[in-house]
């Protein structure tokens, strides 16, 4: 029986400041619930620059408590109003000092549902992480939304294929892959790595880049957003590298049974055989 949800992911470029930056993001959000979307995922650090192109505590300010700070707040009242689920990836302060780079799930009644607090956090030229973020402590955590089980696994934590496997074991049926990522480094993996998780986890992917070159850096990032089926099929047409782009997609759920029933992957593994995995 066909279950489907209509998805959401907007890429975008840097606007030069914090409040147009948010202003931006919630037009992105009215227009997709103008063409039906149910649920709605934006970009990594999404109210700002990507400023670990730079090693700079000046950009430490932009971090917020979650779900206490304005910005969740200010989310959570417009997803209340559209009847849309939000996945809010931003810059958390859980104290002065102790940083993470987290996404806040907002429901469609606007209620807070929790949070995900990136796991793997790269340190290489251009994406000096480590410098802003300690690696998060949340686990995987699958949030029961209006429209279905969602998870997030963001940027570089797509390298990794445990967390992957950790939100299938819970459930998920769409997870949202929030990044910044540029071309010179990235881009031979970026069509290639999310399609691979998605068939071997056997749910849909949603992968989000922002766009262009920022002033705090010399990355190119190229945008390229996506959905993708659990067959590694792109759900659409991918969206443009260069510009600013809002992609709404019908998801249909009812793809996940079908394709697991095929492909017995979760039946079949065999952890018992897999302690020496996580040997540090």
């Amino acid at each position: 029986m066909s279950r489907v949800i209509r998805a959401a992911v907007f890429q975008t470029a840097w606007t030069g400041d914090k409040e147009s930056m948010i202003q931006a993001h919630e037009q992105a959000a009215r227009d997709a619930a103008a063409q039906g979307a149910q649920v709605l995922c934006f970009q990594e650090l999404f109210y700002g620059p990507y400023f670990c192109q730079v090693q700079d505590k000046a950009f430490y300010e932009y971090a917020e408590q979650i779900p206490e700070g304005p910005i969740v707040r200010r989310f959570q009242e417009l997803a209340r109003e559209l009847g849309l689920v939000l996945v809010l990836p931003m810059y958390e302060e859980e104290q002065p000092g102790v940083l993470y780079n987290t996404a806040a799930v907002i429901d469609a009644d606007g209620s807070y549902l929790g949070k995900y607090r990136k796991t793997h956090i790269p340190q290489v030229q251009g994406f000096w992480e480590k410098f802003y973020f300690r690696p998060g402590n949340s686990g995987w955590p699958v949030f029961d939304t209006a429209v279905g089980r969602i998870g997030v696994y963001i940027c570089y934590d797509r390298h990794f294929p445990e967390g992957w496997r950790a939100l299938g074991l819970a459930g998920a049926e769409l997870v949202f892959n929030p990044s910044a990522t540029s071309r010179g480094l990235s881009a031979y993996l970026w069509q290639l790595e999310q399609p691979a998780a998605a068939v071997a986890n056997e749910y849909f992917v949603g992968a989000i880049n922002r766009v262009g070159v920022e002033e705090y850096g010399d990355n190119d990032f190229y945008g390229t957003s996506y959905f993708v089926d659990p067959e590694a099929q792109f759900v659409g047409e991918v969206a443009s590298d260069k510009q600013p782009e809002l992609i709404v997609r019908d998801l249909d759920l009812a793809k996940l049974r079908e394709v697991r029933d095929r492909w017995q992957f979760y039946r079949d593994r065999e952890p018992n055989t897999y302690g020496p995995l996580t040997a540090p």
